[in-house]
Parts: structure tokens; C-alpha cells; sequence
């Protein structure tokens, strides 16, 4: 079946959509500790990256780092949202996916300690 809301175009589209991200990003906030503590990490990163004396290139490669956690963290909660929804059971399956999820997240801090040492010490 497919969603009522799949035919909307324009305004009322986009509109609809940006609805949904805050919808997303309020219960990401709200049931995610993870994202939680993420989102004070780039409250405080993002700004340091705008006063510390670097090029835009470096200052763009350490915020966008810093903005891929969280995108990989809203995808990695959705995976363990709708795990959980098909099943609370423990399964082999239902693990892997969310040790992939953690994992993605792991690569995306890993990736942002990378690029900030790379760029302050250029």
C-alpha cells in the first residue's frame, strides 16, 4: 500500500517533508541519548570550527565531519527503531544490523578526530 502523501507536489511537498524532519529530529532528540550527546558535541565543534584560524577548505572539511555523525546517527537510530518494531526478540539478525548501525557511527567519530588533527596540523 502506498502512502497518501506520495502525490503531493510544490509547496505542500516540501512542506510535508520538512514537517517530517522535525518530527525525525525531535525524537531523535527526545529517545536517543547517543544523539543527544552528539548534538552537544557539534554545538560545541561547529562553532570552534568558525573561530579557529584555518581555510575555509579545512573549516569545511571539519564541520561537514562533524554534521556526517549525526547524519549517521539519525540513520543508525532508524535501523534500531524499526528492528525494534518488527521484534524485541533477540535474533542474530537484529544484532548484526544494529552492530553494522554502531559500527557506521564508530567510522563517523573516527572520521571527524581524522580530519580535525589533519587539518590543525597542516
Amino acid at each position: 500500500m502506498e502512502s497518501p502523501f506520495k502525490g503531493k507536489t510544490g509547496l505542500r511537498r516540501l512542506w510535508n517533508a520538512m514537517h517530517y524532519s522535525m518530527e525525525g529530529f525531535r525524537a531523535a532528540y527526545r529517545h536517543e541519548d547517543a544523539f543527544r550527546q552528539e548534538v552537544l558535541l557539534a554545538a560545541l565543534m561547529i562553532p570552534a570550527a568558525l573561530l579557529l584560524p584555518v581555510g575555509m577548505v579545512g573549516r569545511a572539511l571539519m564541520i561537514g565531519s562533524v554534521l556526517l555523525v549525526l547524519i549517521v546517527e539519525l540513520l543508525n537510530s532508524a535501523i534500531e527503531a524499526a528492528v525494534d518494531r518488527i521484534s524485541l526478540d533477540s535474533h542474530t539478525l537484529s544484532k548484526r544490523a544494529k552492530d553494522i548501525g554502531s559500527a557506521a557511527v564508530f567510522v563517523a567519530l573516527t572520521n571527524v578526530v581524522l580530519v580535525w588533527t589533519c587539518v590543525l596540523l597542516a
